[in-house]
C-alpha cells in the first residue's frame, strides 16, 4: 500500500486524521509540520520569523522528502507543503495521496475555536483571517485535487467518520 499521505488547508484535521488512520491500519503517524519543528528546535512561527516563508518551505521540502522515502507511515503534510511542484512530485509512487477538504468559512470556523493556531500557525499574507483562507484556498484548491487520489469532504464528518472513510477506500 505505501504510505498514505494527507493534504489540505490547515484546520482540516489531518493530524487528528493521521492518529487514527495508522492506528486503525498498523502504521505510524508522523505531522510533517511537528517534525521540522523538532528539527529546527523552534515553533514555525519562530522560523517564519528567523528564516521566513522561503526559509520554512525549504525545510519544509528536505522533510516532504525524507518522510516519502520512509515506509508505513501516514504523513499529516503541511497545508503549504503542496505548494512547491517537488513536493507533490516526491509523493508520486510513494502511496496515496488524500486531499481532506473543507470550506474557506469551515476551516476558519475551526482555526478560531483552536487556541494552537494563532501561536504556532503565522498569517501567510498581509490581511490574515477568513480572506486570507479564502484567497489561500483558491490558489491551492487546483494543487490538492491535482496531487489527490482521492478527496474526502471533512466539514460534516467526525474525524473518526474521515478516518473510517479513508481505511475504507485504502483498503478496498
Amino acid at each position: 500500500m505505501g504510505n498514505i499521505f494527507l493534504t489540505g488547508y490547515r484546520a482540516t484535521g489531518k493530524t487528528t486524521v493521521a492518529r487514527l488512520v495508522a492506528q486503525a491500519l498498523g502504521k505510524h503517524a508522523i505531522d510533517a509540520d511537528v517534525y521540522i519543528e523538532q528539527q529546527a528546535g523552534m515553533t514555525i512561527a519562530e522560523i517564519f520569523t528567523e528564516e521566513g516563508e522561503q526559509g520554512f518551505r525549504n525545510r519544509e521540502t528536505i522533510v516532504v522528502q525524507e518522510l516519502a522515502d520512509r515506509e508505513n507511515l501516514v504523513i499529516a503534510l503541511g497545508g503549504g507543503a503542496i505548494v512547491r511542484e517537488k513536493n507533490r512530485e516526491a509523493l508520486q509512487g510513494r502511496g496515496i495521496t488524500i486531499w481532506l477538504r473543507a470550506s474557506a468559512d469551515v476551516i476558519f470556523e475551526r482555526m478560531n475555536t483552536d487556541p494552537l493556531t494563532g501561536q504556532r500557525r503565522p498569517d501567510l499574507t498581509a490581511f490574515g483571517g477568513l480572506e486570507e483562507v479564502r484567497s489561500l484556498l483558491t490558489q491551492r484548491t487546483p494543487l490538492y485535487q491535482a496531487a489527490a487520489d482521492f478527496t474526502v469532504d471533512t466539514e460534516q464528518l467526525s474525524p473518526e467518520g474521515v478516518a473510517a472513510e479513508i481505511v475504507s477506500k485504502v483498503t478496498a
